[in-house]
């Protein structure tokens, strides 16, 4: 048994002002007879900053989105969370952990830890964890070496209210206060890895994201293709099915310095959408990337990944079915109509010393929801998923970033980071079309604005008011047990 106390502070500094991130916990890991293992782990996690009080922002819509670095919206790779509210900035606590019973060819668990399947090096497109932790059934099998079998059932958070589903407080004296409890949201995935030769490693997987009274048998089953089991489920009602998903992942090392991979997502595929004559393109996402290590200088790396992501992928036209889960995508983090380039350029010049010099170009295109269209019971061409993906940029944030992390000793890190970033926001020349986002009342309705009201309502939409505009930002930290 091992337990280990976690504490940590990093400080941001720049033109507007200070931030401080500061996080305390602790983590235990034992074993026991060499088949049973328990873990778990704590932290709690506080921003303060000038840029984060209540003070500085003058609505309670502004409060509550404005006074934080990470939400659903913002389009950065900062973990998600669920924020307490706190007038200094945010206050949130990550609880994990988990209890697997094992053996030398797989492990079966009941665990709360982040979602994170698919290569890549800055984020993935299949599950890139950036929602918080979620509570699942987990199972892998690696009965050879040339084969991995991977399954989980997962209890999402899909903050949607159920308005047939609450409880009432007694909240006065003859008076009661009713609250709403959220829908339920689960899901169910597998990928099979197989790796034939040293050099090649590929995998093929789906899920399924699905919301009904209660967990379905069904998707318990481990190997089974989950669209065939919706359909058979749901079909005969003519109703909408759940929302599933199929996935891919290759890695190729034709060296032993160079590793080239590419992962794909595909959230909806129809051939006839491959035809020139259909002006309609299936929901898919990919990123493929490169990393050259070790030649002609040991310790030197340069890494590069590109993404793009098309319309509509990760959402569904029923809003507790999308790909989310507390709101926050599961996928990528710049989500659907965007594209993203990574550069990393790393070095080690001596064990406890690494530097790394990164470049990331992010960029968001129309935004819409997915809309769908059916006249007399047909279903037509979707003018959503019918418009040129990646036409139209809306949102741009390029970024440069150094960095020297230090390991000062065993599990204490010490670290110094230099960032220059350029969120800027743009209006598209084009007239709006139902279903695009362009501003919201705050009923809910759809609004039209246009020119610099239209490019603040972005800006803020997808970058936090630290890091909006041209800013340069440097980062001090000190972490034990991290």
């Amino acid at each position: 048994m091992r337990l280990r106390p976690i504490l940590g502070m990093d400080l941001y500094v720049s033109k507007k002002g200070a931030i401080t991130k500061r996080w305390y916990g602790a983590e235990i890991q034992m074993d026991i007879a060499h088949h049973l293992s328990i873990w778990g782990s704590l932290r709690d996690n506080s921003w303060n900053g000038t840029l984060l009080r209540n003070t500085y922002f003058p609505t309670a819509t502004d409060k509550l989105y404005g006074a934080r670095l990470t939400q659903p919206g913002f389009l950065n790779n900062l973990p998600g969370v669920q924020y307490k509210e706190a007038n200094y900035g945010g206050d949130f606590s990550d609880s994990r952990g988990g209890i697997a019973l094992y053996a030398w060819w797989g492990r079966i668990a009941v665990e709360r830890e982040r979602l994170q399947w698919g290569d890549a090096q800055l984020s993935s497109t299949i599950l890139s964890a950036h929602n918080p932790a979620v509570p699942m059934v987990t199972l892998q099998l690696t009965p050879c070496s040339w084969f991995q079998f991977d399954y989980f059932h997962a209890w999402l958070n899909s903050n949607v209210l159920d308005s047939t589903y609450y409880y009432q407080e007694r909240y006065a004296e003859g008076e009661t206060k009713t609250h709403y409890r959220p829908m339920n949201k689960f899901m169910a995935a597998n990928m099979f890895t197989f790796k034939p030769i040293k050099y090649i490693h590929f995998s093929l997987g789906n899920s399924i994201v699905y919301s009904e009274r209660n967990v379905q048998a069904a998707y318990f089953i481990p190997i089974a293709f989950f669209k065939s089991l919706d359909h058979l489920m749901t079909k005969g009602l003519g109703v909408e099915n759940q929302n599933s998903q199929v996935f891919a992942s290759i890695t190729v090392r034709p060296t032993d310095h160079l590793r080239l991979y590419g992962t794909f997502y595909i959230d909806e595929f129809k051939l006839a959408r491959l035809k020139p004559s259909n002006k309609e393109n299936n929901p898919v996402s990919y990123v493929v990337g490169f990393q050259w290590s070790g030649w002609p200088v040991n310790g030197l790396s340069l890494k590069g990944e590109f993404m793009r992501s098309y319309i509509a992928t990760y959402t569904h036209s029923i809003q507790v079915l999308d790909y989310t889960s507390n709101t926050y995508n599961m996928g990528h983090y710049m989500g659907d109509n965007a594209q993203s380039l990574f550069l990393q350029l790393s070095y080690r010049p001596v064990r406890s010393l690494r530097l790394t010099l990164d470049y990331t170009q992010d960029t968001k295109y129309r935004k819409y929801d997915y809309v769908r269209k059916n006249i007399a019971g047909t279903r037509v061409e979707n003018p959503i998923i019918a418009q040129k993906p990646f036409s139209e940029k809306i949102w741009r944030n390029d970024e440069l970033k150094f960095r020297a992390i230090y390991e000062v000793f065993n599990n204490c890190y010490a670290h110094v980071d230099l960032i220059y970033n350029n969120a800027r926001a743009f209006t598209p020349a084009s007239a709006r079309i139902e279903g695009e986002d362009r501003g919201w009342n705050a009923d809910g309705t759809s609004r039209e604005l246009a020119g610099e009201d239209l490019k603040t309502y972005y800006l803020n939409k997808f970058t936090p008011a630290f890091m909006q505009g041209k800013n340069f930002t440097a980062v001090m930290g000190l972490s034990f047990g991290f």
